[in-house]
This record gives structure tokens, sequence and C-alpha cells, in this order.
């Protein structure tokens, strides 16, 4: 659920010597080689990426900047059927949007990249939101079916972006024509199709999933938890409704959770990530780093220290513990991940950092496991990183086009290292890999839902894959043919009449654990803590 700009790409120097300042032309640089064949015993599935361009979704016309740029009420798109915008549905609704923007290309021409939106309606049918901010110029009456909203960057710059409806294809599906104005100037043009956010059709709201309780969660929007000790721990972010920090329940009766605790510390409420040890609680703050707390009463953890202290900012979005280990993820200043000793667990001591060079991206997620860290490295793809000796080496990488890598659960089967991947982007889907070979990794199989949506955090336990999809709720998939997964249970949390929901991509089912308790703890963006009986 991050994002922010990264660092650019470091220069190369060259060394000035008699032989490097040759007239000649230098030598082209030698291909890659070639990655192994795959040796294992799955077919190989090809890559297409997270995203493949559907084509226009309508024909929309070259505007002039005052015909895109003008009074959002007067934006015409020739050519559709707006009677048939007549029977979509409204009340209440909320709608996503894949956007396909065409570009200028450095070739000459157009080229096409994928963007998402939304928008979102009030129970009368009228425009709630656009974009996630307040409707501008908007008009969804008669023969006008046009959504918009303005606002003022932090550059001082004013943006309009503007659905233009075009047709129906049925009551909670439309396409039509987008625009993005800059200061007056036409930024960029595409297409778009969108969905209604209910339930997939002819599904239930639950199979093999028995919903045991449901507590809210005050404190911002919660999005991950750990259980141990009897109580669940949920971290939230900061939202316009309230800072974030930490909420403890006690869990022990699951029927009938009780709230215990619920703190931040001073300016310091954005905590994305949360794992424990023994007596130690793990969280993952934007503003402090690594927080560190003591569960000596674990109904209200006490505060023991941070890192890094007093040496300035860093921004830790996820941990992850494995043996003595512990992995902060850390996208800012530097890109990098800290490995620290957790022997004493109170004490975390930092071994070493790891640094994926050239990257464009930042680690977001990572799991450890047979002396190995796999990091999701959002726009650089899928990484495997060595942790045999002092140094941690990059083994093998994973990329694929429109990525943005964010988690993954690794384990054995027949006899081979196979890795579930997830992004966090318009068409997320669980891709399975086989890693066994970190040179030479292979897709061999995935799981889709609806495009529109996208996965968040995943955990396998056996030859169960638990994993929450946002909009789409818990998935629980069969992966003992980890080649071919198997939906075995599911629970639909998303709900538009929730409060708090909005049209935004980060909506619903979003950080999950299942501690081998019998139960399974999902957190959900607006609903809160909810505890299911294990399938």
């Amino acid at each position: 659920m991050f994002r922010r700009a990264v660092r650019p790409l470091l220069a190369l120097a060259c060394a000035a010597s008699l032989s490097a300042c040759s007239s000649s032309e230098p030598a082209p640089p030698a291909p890659p080689p070639e990655p192994p064949a795959y040796d294992g015993p799955w077919a190989v599935v090809p890559e297409q990426g997270e995203w493949v361009d559907p084509g226009p979704f309508e024909t929309c016309p070259t505007l002039s900047a005052q015909a895109a740029c003008g009074a959002p009420e007067t934006f015409v798109v020739p050519g559709c059927d707006m009677g048939s915008l007549a029977t979509l549905e409204r009340q209440g609704a909320i709608y996503r949007a894949e956007i396909r923007y065409e570009l200028p290309s450095s070739g000459g021409g157009t080229r096409s990249a994928p963007g998402s939106g939304g928008f979102q309606f009030d129970a009368a049918g009228q425009p709630l939101s656009v974009m996630g901010r307040t409707p501008n110029a908007s008009s969804v009456e008669g023969e006008r079916f046009v959504l918009s909203t303005e606002y003022t960057r932090t550059s001082n710059e004013t943006d309009r972006l503007t659905f233009a409806a075009c047709r129906a294809q049925g009551p909670r599906s439309l396409s039509g024509c987008f625009t993005w104005c800059r200061n007056g100037a036409l930024h960029y043009l595409g297409s778009f199709r969108a969905e209604r956010m209910t339930w997939r059709e002819d599904e239930p709201e639950s199979s093999a999933l028995e919903l045991l309780s449901e507590s809210f969660v005050e404190r911002g929007t919660p999005v991950d938890v750990y259980v141990t000790r009897g109580h669940a721990y949920v971290v939230s972010i900061n939202a316009p409704q309230g800072e974030g920090g930490l909420t403890v329940f006690d869990v022990r009766e699951p029927r009938a959770p009780v709230q215990t605790a619920s703190f931040q510390l001073p300016s310091d409420g954005y905590w994305n990530g949360v794992w424990a040890k023994d007596n130690a609680l793990y969280v993952a703050s934007g503003d402090a780093g690594l927080l560190v707390f003591d569960l000596e009463n674990p109904a209200r953890p006490t505060f023991v220290r941070n890192h890094p202290g007093n040496a300035g900012p860093i921004n830790v979005h996820t941990v992850f513990v494995e043996g003595a280990r512990l992995y902060a993820m850390s996208p800012s200043p530097s890109q990098e991940t800290l490995i620290f000793d957790i022997a004493n667990p109170l004490e975390p001591r930092l071994l070493t950092r790891y640094a994926y060079p050239g990257g464009t991206g930042y680690p977001h997620d990572a799991f450890a496991y047979g002396g190995r860290l796999y990091v999701n490295h959002t726009t650089d793809g899928f990484l495997i990183v060595g942790l045999d000796g002092e140094t941690p080496s990059l083994l093998g990488r994973y990329g694929y086009a429109h990525a943005f890598s964010h988690a993954n659960a690794v384990g054995t089967f027949s006899g081979r290292t196979v890795a579930f991947e997830g992004g966090e982007t318009l068409g997320a889907h669980v891709r399975v890999l086989d890693v066994t070979n970190p040179t030479g990794i292979a897709k061999i199989g995935e799981y889709r839902l609806r495009g529109l949506t996208s996965i968040h955090n995943m955990v396998l336990v056996g030859t169960r894959l638990y994993v929450a999809w946002y909009h789409e709720g818990v998935r629980v998939l069969d992966v003992s043919n980890p080649a071919q997964p198997r939906e075995v249970a599911h629970f639909n949390t998303f709900r538009e009449t929730d409060p708090r929901r909005t049209d935004g991509m980060y909506e619903g089912a979003i950080g999950m654990r299942v501690p081998g308790d019998g139960h399974v703890y999902v957190v959900d963006t607006s609903r809160g803590l909810l505890i299911f009986d294990e399938p």
C-alpha cells in the first residue's frame, strides 16, 4: 500500500586508460546468458505480465485542450449509446475502473499503458467521490453521464480527472473515455471500463469459512495483524478519520474478542506491519523504523526501543521473523532490507543490510526459507537473495511486465522449492514459480480473479494458500498440486455499505494470519478484525 519516488539509477564511471581512449567503435556488450532449461516436473506457463493490453474500450476522439479540458458538463463523446446507461445500478454503488492510457511514443504514434481508478455514488445515486475525491461539475442525469474531480497538487498544479461514460454492458458494467488535464492542458487521454464491486456473479457471501466474530478498529485504517499469547495485535496506518497505531484484542474466546489497548507513539502513527517472537512484539513504522514492545503483559504491550533510535528517520514498511533473524523491509531512505539478530528478542542487533543494485523499486515484503530470502521488490519484480556468509548476495530475479511485486510465500512440493507470488496493482494474481534453481526461475501456474482487483497478503499453511484479496475478500486455495491452484473456501468481506468504504483499490481484506490455533484472523480495511474457523 505504499508508493514513493525512488532514487535514480547510478551512473557508471569510465576508467581513463590509453586502451579505453581508442577512436574505434566499442565492441557491443555480450548478450546475457540464457537461463538453464527448466528441469522440473511441471509444464512452464507463459508469462504475460500483470496487465495485457485489451485494446481500446471505446473509440475516443482526439480532443483539443479546449474540448477535453473545458467545462466537464460539455464533454461529448460521439457514437455512444447513452440510453443504455439508464439501467446502470447507482444507488450506493462503488465502481472500480481499468484505464487504458494512450501515451506518446518515442518513435512516433502512441503506446498504451494501464491505470486504475474508481467512483462512488450515494444512496440517491448521485456522485459521492471520483478517484477518492469530491466530485466537481459531474452529471448523471438524462443523456449526460460525466464524472469529474478537480484538485490542486502540492506543486500548485491543478489536475482535473474526468470519466465520460459511453455505454453500459449490463446493470453493473460500463465503458467510456477518460481525460486527465493539468493546468487546462490535456495531460493524458484514454478509455476505460468499470465494474461495480459487488461479489462475483452467483457467488454467496461465504463457502466453507464460518465467521465467528467481527471487531471494529477505531484507530486509522487497519492493515495487518499478528496473533500470539491469546491476543491479536492489529496495526493501522494514518487515515482521514484518524491516526494509526496499535489495537490489542484478547481473542482467547474467538466468538467474543475484547479490546484491551489502543495507542500510538507521539507523531508516529503509520504502522503497517507486525510480528512477534517470544516476549517481543515488532512493529513496522513509517516514521520511526522498527519498534520493539515487551509482551510481559500481553494485553498491554510496553514500548522498549526503536531502530535506528536517534540516528535519523527511517521507513520500515513490513517485518518478517524466521528463527533468530528479523528482516525489516525499508522503502526509504535507502531502499534496503535490514537484517537483525534477535537471539535476545527484546534487543535486536543489526547484522547487515541488503540493497538491490541499480533497482527502480524497493523491498515491500520478504519471506525467509531454506537459507534464502525471497524479496518482493515492487517494480523490479521478485528477487532471491542468498543468506550464506556475512554478506547477502543476489541469486536470481524474476521480472515481468507492469510488475509491482508485493507479497509471497514459499514451500516445498514434490521435492522442489515453490514460491507463490502476488502483486499489488491492476490485474494482480497469484503467480506460482518453481524457484528451485534461482538462475532459472520458471512460472508453472497461476490463479486469477477479476482484473480490476488486487491481492495484498498471503499465508501458506501446508498445502493451503490463504490470500487476502482486497475486494475479493478471503480466498483459500488448495495448492497440493501447485501448478493447478484450486479454490476450496472463500468469504466476501467487502460490502459497499460498510462505514469508511471508498472507491480506492486498497479496500477490503488486507491482512491475515493462520497461527495454528484452528482459526483464521483477517483484517478488513473497514470492518476491522474478523475471526473464522479454519476450513
